[in-house]
């Protein structure tokens, strides 16, 4: 049974630019500093420092779209168990006509 929880992800274009252009723009700019530096050791590691947040930012993204929708597996059980205490049966259940 589908949840109107599930729409609680926004999806406005600053939340669209947070979740995907935000870390994009943070590792091209890594890689830029890289490749304008030259690949000296501290270029590199300067770098990859960079492009590791940028990683951080996205992966920060997924966990929290992950954290949500474990909240709309929690919804959907809560509204399949007041199903059953107003009618009885589990709303995927056949009706006993």
């Amino acid at each position: 049974m589908p949840s109107a929880s599930r729409n609680r992800l926004p999806s406005s274009p600053l939340i669209v630019f947070l979740r995907w252009y935000l870390p994009a723009i943070v590792c091209l700019v890594g890689l830029v500093l890289i490749a304008l530096a030259g690949a000296s050791e501290d270029s590199l590691e300067g770098g990859a420092a960079i492009i590791g947040a940028g990683l951080s930012i996205w992966l920060m993204n997924i966990l929290w779209r992950v954290g949500i929708s474990g909240d709309d597996d929690r919804d959907d059980e809560q509204a399949a168990r007041e199903y059953y205490d107003a009618h009885g049966r589990w709303p995927d259940e056949p009706s006993r006509r």
